[in-house]
């Protein structure tokens, strides 16, 4: 997805948008979560890529996912490997998301206690504009 950009706006590392990369980037500015449906197959693909890893077609197109999902594992963050998310962010969780539709997604899960964290847990996106240019998806318990 690119190398880490840095902004005056939002102290943390962001994504740099690439050619392949970018409607997914755009769609989240739009608070749309997207992800690839290959044409030929059917199989839904994340993270973006050229052609569909399952039978190898270029044609895919872009798809609006629900947002909904459940955790499909975490792992709670203490000591940060950036030292940007040491000082402000830790401890934080850092999740595997399948979503309803099937594919994983790797965000934050937000809005819940540290100790309250669990497997399964559904959830929901929220999309946090951390600058004029760039919204993260990051989720949250359903209902939270």
């Amino acid at each position: 997805m690119g190398a880490a950009a840095v902004s005056e706006e939002y102290p943390f590392p962001l994504p740099t948008p690439g050619v392949i990369t970018g409607p997914f980037w755009d769609g989240l500015r739009e608070h749309r979560l997207l992800v690839q449906r290959c044409l030929t197959g059917g199989h839904l693909v994340h993270y973006p890529r050229e052609f569909c890893p399952v039978c190898y077609s270029p044609d895919l197109e872009w798809e609006e996912m629900s947002g909904r999902g459940r955790v499909h594992a975490f792992t709670v963050v203490h000591r940060a490997v950036h030292p940007a998310f040491q000082q402000e962010k830790a401890p934080y969780v850092f999740a595997l998301i399948r979503l309803d539709e099937g594919p994983i997604l790797t965000s934050n899960v937000e809005g819940v206690a540290l100790d309250e964290m669990r497997i399964e847990m559904p959830v929901e996106v929220y999309f946090d504009d951390v600058t004029e240019q760039v919204t993260l998806p990051k989720f949250r318990p359903v209902g939270g």
